[in-house]
């Protein structure tokens, strides 16, 4: 769990000493900082991740790199889905939305995440929960 942490807190790092750039396997990919409050502790969590853009909205997927379980800032947007998100040099507050009822929509949405970065198909395989998808919007 550290050395994940430990890797995350590089990414934010280089994120914001980089004016949202990184390199590595995200380099020149669509990459956003979200800070969640934590849904026990109370707590600011910072989580890099992948997005998507539609209709004016930041898509992002639950898919922790295709483990059994949903990723601790999933929990966290479903308790408090007032979030903050770091795009770029833009930072702002959004609303974090959780599209899993309507599956025709999750899935349209999730095909983006998969066109964004291929990997996210891979995720899928591996493992049998329904990937939850989020959007985040002003």
């Amino acid at each position: 769990m550290s050395e994940t942490l430990d890797w995350n807190k590089n990414i934010i790092k280089e994120f914001r000493e980089n004016e949202g750039k990184v390199g590595g396997m995200f380099e020149g990919g669509s990459l956003l900082l979200l800070t969640t409050t934590g849904a026990r502790s109370g707590e600011p969590r910072t989580s890099p991740l992948v997005y998507a853009e539609d209709d004016g909205k930041y898509v992002i997927a639950a898919s922790y790199a295709g483990a059994d379980k949903n990723p601790a800032w999933y929990h966290n947007i479903v308790a408090n889905p007032k979030v903050t998100i770091e795009v770029g040099t833009e930072k702002f507050e959004a609303t974090a939305t959780v599209v899993l009822e309507d599956r025709a929509e999750r899935d349209r949405l999730y095909a983006k995440m998969v066109s964004t970065m291929p990997g996210f198909a891979d995720y899928e395989k591996k493992t049998d929960r329904v990937i939850p998808i989020v959007t985040l919007s002003r």
